[in-house]
């Protein structure tokens, strides 16, 4: 079975190639660049180097969300479009679990995080049984640093903080948390799109015209929208 992966939910693109448990071809950038002009080059760019075809894949798995509203919609966009065009099945994953994924020989709690601005944070807690199976402990939530870090002094653990917006919040964590706290090396913060493609072969498909991205909260747009429209309506 081949799996194609998607991840472009945050400043991360990746897309990877998986068939059984081999690794064939993965593609990983973590630039300030336009998503929606650069995925499909990378996707066409991957199957060619991996000598694939489209019509050879058997799953697309894409990373759902959260992360960055725009990003979001670009990855599960063309997830949506090539599953249903190669009439194959999409499977949605969230976004800060395969950023967990890749704190797997960490023994403790495993908390990966995405700035939301305004001293929020995207995060959920995870934790692996016996570095195989990854569990989630805490839903994955728009939450304030603080309160988060208040929230799993409470578990008496070492936390794993995993992810590219970790130095944002490192003052505040270690503020409340202390030696509870720990900080995975830099070379750990990009989520991986095959770890995304191995943890979408676990998880049960999704119809396509039924599938949405979790983002989460709403974009601020659409949240400024609906206020204006309530006030009318008062």
């Amino acid at each position: 079975m081949k799996t194609l992966a998607i991840d472009t939910s945050n400043f991360v693109m990746g897309v990877a190639l998986v068939e059984e448990n081999k690794v064939i071809g993965e593609v990983i950038t973590n630039l300030k660049k336009n998503h929606s002009i650069r995925l499909m080059k990378a996707i066409e760019s991957l199957l060619a180097d991996c000598d694939t075809l489209p019509k050879e894949l058997d799953k697309i798995v894409v990373a759902e969300g959260p992360g960055s509203y725009t990003g979001v919609r670009i990855g599960v966009t063309v997830a949506k479009t090539l599953a249903w065009t190669l009439n194959i099945p999409l499977v949605g994953v969230s976004s800060l679990e395969i950023v967990a994924a890749n704190g797997r020989y960490f023994n403790g709690l495993i908390s990966p995080l995405f700035d939301a601005r305004r001293q929020q944070i995207f995060t959920g807690l995870y934790r692996f049984d016996n570095g195989q199976e990854l569990r989630n402990e805490e839903k994955d939530q728009l939450v304030i640093n603080e309160q988060w870090a208040g929230k799993l002094k409470e578990y008496n653990e070492s936390i794993l903080f995993i992810g590219n917006d970790i130095e944002a919040h490192k003052e505040i964590l270690t503020s409340v948390l202390g030696e509870q706290a720990l900080f995975a090396s830099v070379s750990q913060y990009n989520p991986r799109p095959s770890e995304l493609a191995f943890l979408g072969m676990q998880k049960e498909a999704t119809p396509v015209h039924a599938f949405v991205p979790n983002y989460i909260r709403l974009a601020e747009a659409e949240a400024n929208w609906l206020k204006a429209q309530e006030a009318k309506n008062e």
